[in-house]
C-alpha cells in the first residue's frame, strides 16, 4: 500500500506522471489544504488492473449457418462477420472470432468428440477444439484456387468432403487437415454428352445404408450417385430447375430434391429416368391437368421418419409469387396435414432434431431448429398445433433497439428478486410444456457472489432490467413507458408537434437509484418520468402533469430567422430568467400552429387522460414535458439526476437546467445556463442564437446493415448532438467557436458538502456541470422533518463557479479526507401503496455524513473529470490539489468513478479506444489499453462502467459484450467460464436385425483409410489449398476427444511420450552401466593391492 502526504505533494513534489505524451500530472501548492499529518493511503497499484473480455449475450448479428450436435446437445452459430457463438443450457454461452472476418458459410459438428468445422467465405476450413473453456483453431486450411461452396462430414468419419464453385470435390483428412489425392471432378461426374458446366456443387451426401455410394448435387439440377470404390457414376438424375437441397430417407432406397420453382421431386435411386414424384406444396393446382404455376424457391427440405406414424417433411420457401409482402414461412407436412408457421423475420437456415445421430435408423424427430435474421425459434414437433419453447437464453436485448445502457454492480441484494416476482407476472403464455432440449455444457465454478443488474433503454419506450450476475444474463422485467401517453394521434398533429420524425417515446438517458428503487427516466420528445417502485396494483385516475417553459435566449441583434420550417435547434444556452409553471396544456389546435402564429405552450406528446392501470412494479409517479415556448421546439436534455433523500429532480439540456419538486410536484427553479454565474464571475458566457437543424431519431437506432463508415465512427466530443438525439449526458461540442459559443448541462451531483468557500458544516449541495468545463456549486435549503418538507418550499441559490476543466464535465464525485467515496444521500426504499404505518416503519432516511472536526480546514475532496483532464479539489477551499491531462489528441466518452478492490478510482474510456484508470485522489494513471482502435456511435453511447473492474457497451445492435479492467476477474476468469464439452457415451449403433445381417440388408461399411489415404489416393496438389497450423498446437491436440480423431490423435501423442520415456529410460540405463563398471575397476584394483598381504599386515 502506497502513502501519500498531501503536504508534500502541494509544497512543489510532482504527482506520479503517465508513460505516454499525451498525459500528464501535476500538483501545484494551494492554500487551506490538509496539514502534514493528513495522509491518505492509497491502495490502488498497476498490477490490480487488467483488460479482458469476459463473456458476449444477445443474439449474434446477422448470423449466417449454424449446426447441432445431437449427443452434446451444442448449438453453433455463425455470423456474416465471422463470430462463432456456441450455446448450451441456460447460462452455457461461448464466443469466438475468425480472424479473417469473412462470412461463415457452414458448420460442421465432429459428433460428440469435441470439436468443429467451420468452412468461410474466404475460402478456408478451420478445425475448433471445443474441449477447453475458451475454444481455439487446431488447424486451418486455405483454399487457393477454387470456391468452397459445400462442405459434409460423415458421422464418425475423419474425411471432410467439400465441394466447389468448379464443380470439383476434395476430401480433407480433418485429424492432420491435409488435402487427400482423392478427387471427384466435375467432367467426371457428369454424363459426357453433357455440353455445359453443371456449376456449383450444393449438396454432398453419403447413402445412409452405403458408406461407399456418394450423392451429388449440381445447381443446374442434376444429381450425381458416385461410387467412391470404383470411382465412377453409378446412376444420374436430372430436372430441369435448380436444385436448392436434397435429403434422404434413412432407408437409402429414396432422396427427395428441392428446387427454385418451388416444386419437391422425389427419387428412387434404382430408376433415374423418372422422378418418382413431383408435388408442389404451395402450388395452385390447375382442373385441367396442367402443371402447377411455378412458385418461390424452396431453399432447404428436410426428411425425417418415425417409428410409428407418418414422416415428417420440413421446408422453407416456396411460397406461392401472390403472396407478396408476406412474411417468411416455415412449412410442416405430416401426413396429409401442411402447417404453415409464419415467422417474424427472414429465415436463415433450420435444422430438424432427432433422437439418433445415426442417418440410417428411423430419425424420430421431435423438433425443429429455425435461426431467423433477428431471433430463433424452437418448434416443438410433439405437441398439437407446433408450440414453440421458451427460449432461455436474453435474445431479446434487440427487440426495440437499444439507446442507452446503465450497469449496476454489488447493488442491494433483494433488488433481483423483487424484480423477477413482479416481472415474472409479463412472462407469455402458450409456450411447450417441455424443456428447453438444447441442454449441453456445464455452468463455471464462478467465485463472484454479488449482485449485478443491467438496465437497457430502447427506441419504443421500453426499459429492461437484467440479472448479469455470474456471468450470466436473464430478463428481470419489462417496464414500458409509452402508456403513460396517448397513442393514436393524427398525422397533422404529429408533424405540428413531434421533434423528432420517429421513435418519439425513445429512452435518451435514465437514472436509477438502487437503494430506493427511484427510477427517472428522460425521452426523445424532451418529457421526463418519474417511477416508483410497488408491489401492488394501482390505478391511477389523472397521471400527474408538469409543463415546464425552457426558454431560449438571444444576444443583442440576433433574432430567430422568421423563415423557413419551424425546426428543432441544436444546444444553446438560455432559460427564462424567473422561474415559473406553464398553464394546463392546450390542445393543439389549427389556429394556435397554423402559419397565424407560432406554436406556444405545446408538448410534444399527450399524456393519457383515461384512467391508467398499473401493474405491480414500477408505476409513474410524475410526468414532466418542456414545451414549445413562441415557436421554438423543446430541446433534448441532456444530464438528469435524481435524490430520493431530497425529493428532487433536476434536468438539463442546451437551454439551462431546471429542478423539480416531485414530492409536492412543483416546479422550483428554471434557469438559464448563463444565470447560473454571478455577474462578476469570469467564466459568464454571452448566448448566442441558435441555428436551426431538423432532428431524426432514426440516427441513432442502429440500422441492421452495420455499416461502419467514417460518418459512424465518433468525430469530436459527442459532436452528434447536431443529428443524434439521444445524444448522452456526457455530450459535449469542442470543434468549432460556433459550438463553443454553446453551453448545455453536461453533469449533477447531488451531494453533501460545503457550497461556499467560508463554510464549516456540510449540507446538501448541487454540483453542475457544463459542456465548457464549467462546474458551479448550487446551494439547498430543506424543511426539516416530515411535514414541513412536504408544505414548505425548497430553497436553491447559486453559489457561483467552483472550477473550470478543458472540455465538457462528464463526472462529478466527493471523497473524504481518507479518499472514501461519499455516495449521495438516499431514503430507503417504501412501498408507496402500503398503509401509513408500513410505510413509516419503512421509511428511513440515511443519516447524513456528521459534521467533520474543525481542526483540518479541508475536509473532503471533490473529483471532477472532463473529457480532456480530471482534477481534485479540496473542500471547502475549492483549492486544486490534483490535475493530470487524459489526453490531447483524443477526447473522453465516458468516464466513471468506481470501487476496486475495496479503494476507489476513475475509469475512462476515450474515443480513440483507449481504456485508463487514474487512483484517487493523486490521478495516478494504472492502466491504458489500447482496446478498440476505432470506435463508433453506438459504442460510444452505451459504454459504461461499473464497481469492481467491471464494463459492458453494445458490440453489434443485437449483442452486449461485457469486459473487465480487474486483474482478480481475469485471473479467475478461466474458472467462471462455462464447459462446452462434456463425456458422454455415444448411442449405440441401430441394430442390423437377423435377415438384414444374413442377406446383406443393412448398412455397408467402408474402409475410407485406404481409399482417401496417401498409399491409396496418393499425395494432393500442394497448390491446391494451405496448411496453417493454428495457435492450439499440440495442447490443443492433447485435449482431442474420444472418437475417431480423438484416440488416434492421442494414440499419437501416446507414442511420442512413449519414445521419448523409452529414450530417457536409455539414458539412465547407461549411466548405471558406467557406474557399474566403474565400482567393478575400483574393486578389482583394491583386490590387487591387499592381495598378497597378511592379516596383520592391513
Amino acid at each position: 500500500m502506497k502513502k501519500f502526504n498531501i503536504r508534500k505533494v502541494l509544497d512543489g513534489l510532482t504527482a506520479a506522471s503517465s508513460s505516454s505524451s499525451s498525459s500528464s500530472s501535476s500538483a501545484t501548492a494551494q492554500p487551506g489544504t490538509p496539514r502534514e499529518n493528513d495522509a491518505v493511503h492509497e491502495a490502488l497499484q498497476s498490477e490490480h488492473f487488467q483488460l479482458c473480455k469476459t463473456v458476449r449475450h444477445g443474439f449474434p448479428y446477422q448470423p449466417s449457418s449454424m449446426a447441432f450436435d445431437p449427443v452434446q446437445k451444442i448449438l453453433a452459430v455463425g455470423t456474416q462477420t465471422g463470430a462463432l457463438r456456441l450455446f448450451g443450457r441456460a447460462g452455457v454461452e461461448c464466443f469466438c472470432q475468425h480472424e479473417s472476418g469473412a462470412a461463415v458459410i457452414q458448420l460442421q459438428f465432429l459428433i460428440n468428440e469435441g470439436a468443429l468445422v467451420s468452412a468461410l467465405a474466404d475460402d478456408s476450413i478451420h478445425m475448433w477444439n471445443l474441449r477447453q473453456k475458451i475454444p481455439a483453431i487446431l488447424h486451418s486450411l486455405k483454399f487457393n484456387r477454387e470456391r468452397i461452396t459445400y462442405c459434409h462430414l460423415p458421422f464418425q468419419s475423419k474425411w471432410l468432403y467439400i465441394g466447389t464453385e468448379r464443380g470439383n470435390i476434395h476430401i480433407v483428412n480433418v485429424e492432420s487437415f491435409t488435402l487427400s489425392g482423392y478427387v471427384i471432378m466435375w467432367n467426371k461426374a457428369i454424363e459426357l454428352s453433357t455440353k455445359t458446366h453443371p456449376g456449383p456443387v450444393v449438396h454432398i451426401s453419403d447413402n445412409p445404408m452405403d458408406e461407399g455410394k456418394l450423392l451429388i448435387g449440381f445447381e443446374c439440377g442434376i444429381v450425381v450417385l458416385w461410387d467412391l470404390k470404383s470411382k465412377k457414376a453409378d446412376c444420374r438424375y436430372n430436372y430441369d430447375e435448380a436444385i436448392h437441397s436434397v435429403a434422404w430417407h434413412h432407408e437409402g432406397k429414396q432422396f427427395i430434391c428441392s428446387h427454385s420453382d418451388g416444386t419437391l421431386t422425389t427419387w428412387n435411386i434404382r430408376v433415374p429416368a423418372k422422378s418418382a414424384q413431383i408435388i408442389t406444396p404451395h402450388g395452385k393446382q390447375p382442373k385441367d391437368g396442367k402443371k402447377p404455376e411455378p412458385c418461390k424457391p424452396i431453399l432447404k427440405v428436410e426428411y425425417k421418419t418415425t417409428r410409428v406414424g407418418d414422416p415428417f417433411m420440413v421446408l422453407s420457401g416456396g411460397l406461392s409469387y401472390d403472396t407478396v409482402g408476406r412474411r417468411a414461412c416455415l412449412t410442416v407436412m405430416h401426413g396429409k396435414s401442411t402447417a404453415v408457421l409464419e415467422m417474424d423475420f427472414p429465415i436463415v437456415d433450420f435444422l430438424t432434431l432427432c433422437e439418433t445421430p445415426y442417418p440410417n435408423d428411423f430419425q424420430e424427430p421431435y423438433a425443429v431448429l429455425v435461426l431467423l435474421e433477428k431471433d430463433l425459434v424452437l418448434i416443438d414437433l410433439g405437441q398439437i398445433g407446433y408450440p414453440i419453447f421458451e427460449n432461455p437464453y436474453p435474445l431479446s436485448i434487440h427487440e426495440s433497439p437499444v439507446t442507452c445502457c446503465e450497469y449496476f454492480v454489488d447493488c442491494p441484494a433483494e433488488l433481483i428478486p423483487a424484480l423477477y416476482s413482479v416481472g415474472s407476472r409479463q412472462k407469455r403464455q402458450g409456450y411447450s410444456k417441455k424443456e428447453w432440449p438444447i441442454s449441453g455444457g456445464n455452468w463455471g465454478q464462478g467465485t463472484q457472489s454479488y449482485p449485478e443488474i443491467i438496465i437497457t433503454g430502447h427506441a419504443d419506450g421500453s426499459i429492461k432490467f437484467w440479472d448479469a450476475s455470474a456471468l450470466m444474463l436473464q430478463v428481470l422485467y419489462k417496464l414500458k413507458t409509452a402508456k403513460v401517453f396517448e397513442k393514436a394521434r393524427s398525422k397533422e398533429e404529429k408533424a405540428n408537434t413531434d421533434i423528432v420524425e420517429e421513435d418519439p417515446f425513445a429512452i435518451q438517458t435514465l437514472c436509477w437509484c438502487p437503494e430506493s428503487r427511484m427510477l427517472c427516466v428522460a425521452g426523445v420528445s424532451a418529457h421526463v418520468l418519474i417511477y416508483r417502485f410497488s408491489k401492488q396494483e394501482v390505478t391511477t385516475e389523472v397521471v400527474q402533469l408538469l409543463e415546464v417553459r425552457m426558454q431560449s435566449e438571444f444576444s443583442n441583434g440576433d433574432s430567430p430567422d422568421p423563415g423557413g420550417e419551424l425546426t428543432p435547434t441544436l444546444p444553446n444556452p438560455g432559460a427564462s430568467p424567473s422561474p415559473q409553471e406553464s398553464e394546463p396544456p392546450t390542445q393543439p389546435s389549427a389556429g394556435s400552429n397554423s402559419s397565424d402564429g407560432p406554436r406556444d405552450n405545446i408538448a410534444c406528446l399527450q399524456v393519457r387522460s383515461s384512467p391508467l392501470k398499473q401493474s405491480p412494479g414500477y408505476q409513474v409517479e410524475l410526468v414532466i414535458q418542456l414545451v414549445w415556448v413562441s415557436g421554438e421546439p423543446p430541446q433534448p436534455i441532456t444530464s438528469l439526476a435524481v435524490n430520493s433523500s431530497y425529493g428532487l429532480v433536476v434536468f438539463g439540456n442546451s437551454n439551462g437546467l431546471a429542478v423539480v419538486d416531485y414530492l409536492q410536484k412543483a416546479l422550483l427553479l428554471n434557469m438559464g445556463t448563463s444565470e447560473l454565474y454571478s455577474p462578476s464571475d469570469p467564466y459568464h458566457r454571452q448566448p448566442r442564437s441558435p441555428r436551426k437543424v431538423r432532428q431524426s431519431s432514426g440516427g441513432t437506432c442502429d440500422s441492421n446493415e452495420g455499416s461502419n463508415t467514417s460518418e459512424d465512427r465518433c468525430k469530436s466530443p459527442t459532436s452528434d448532438a447536431k443529428d443524434n438525439p439521444f445524444t448522452r449526458s456526457r455530450s459535449s461540442s469542442v470543434t468549432s467557436i460556433d459550438r463553443e459559443s454553446r453551453e448545455s448541462i453536461s453533469a449533477f451531483l447531488f451531494c453533501e458538502s460545503y457550497p461556499r468557500k467560508m463554510d464549516s458544516v456540510v449540507s446538501p449541495c448541487l454540483l453542475v456541470g457544463t459542456t465548457q468545463g464549467t462546474v458551479v456549486m448550487v446551494a439547498l435549503s430543506l424543511p426539516p422533518g416530515v411535514d414541513q418538507r412536504l408544505q414548505q418550499p425548497v430553497g436553491i441559490s447559486s453559489c457561483g463557479t467552483m472550477v473550470t476543466l478543458k472540455g465538457g464535465i462528464l463526472t462529478m464525485a466527493l471523497l473524504d479526507a481518507t479518499g472514501t467515496l461519499l455516495p449521495p444521500s438516499f431514503e430507503s426504499w417504501y412501498d408507496p401503496n402500503a398503509s401509513d404505518e408500513e410505510k413509516e416503519k419503512s421509511r428511513r432516511r440515511r443519516p447524513a455524513s456528521p459534521p467533520l472536526s474543525q481542526e483540518s480546514p479541508d475536509a473532503q475532496f471533490a473529483v471532477l473529470c472532463s473529457e480532456k483532464q480530471a482534477k481534485v479539489m479540496a473542500m471547502p477551499s475549492q483549492t486544486r490539489v490534483y490535475k493530470h491531462n487524459i489526453t490531447e489528441s483524443s477526447f473522453v466518452l465516458r468516464a466513471d468513478v468506481v470501487q476496486m478492490a475495496g479503494a476507489y478510482c476513475i475509469a475512462c474510456f476515450c474515443a480513440n479506444g483507449h481504456i485508463m484508470t487514474l487512483s484517487l485522489p493523486s490521478l495516478r494513471p494504472l492502466l491504458d489499453v489500447n482496446y478498440l482502435p476505432l470506435t463508433d456511435m453506438r459504442i460510444a453511447r452505451t459504454f459504461c462502467f461499473s464497481n469492481l473492474g467491471q464494463a459492458l457497451y453494445l458490440t453489434s445492435p443485437t449483442e452486449i459484450q461485457r469486459i473487465t479492467y480487474s486483474q482478480e476477474t481475469c485471473d479467475n476468469r478461466q474458472e467462471m467460464l462455462s464447459e462446452l464439452f462434456t463425456p458422454v457415451e455415444t448411442p449405440e449403433a441401430p441394430n442390423r436385425g437377423f435377415f438384414k445381417g444374413l442377406f446383406g440388408g443393412g448398412a455397408q461399411s467402408l474402409d475410407r483409410e485406404d481409399l482417401f489415404g496417401e498409399t491409396g489416393a496418393g499425395k494432393a496438389s500442394r497448390s491446391l489449398a494451405q496448411h496453417i497450423p493454428g495457435p492450439a498446437g499440440m495442447e490443443g491436440m492433447k485435449c482431442a476427444a474420444s472418437g475417431v480423431v480423438g484416440d488416434l490423435a492421442r494414440a499419437r501423442i501416446a507414442l511420442d511420450e512413449r519414445g521419448q520415456k523409452l529414450g530417457e529410460l536409455e539414458d539412465r540405463t547407461a549411466a548405471m552401466m558406467a557406474s557399474a563398471d566403474s565400482f567393478s575397476k575400483h574393486a578389482h584394483d583394491m583386490m590387487l593391492k591387499y592381495k598378497d598381504k597378511k592379516w596383520y599386515q592391513l
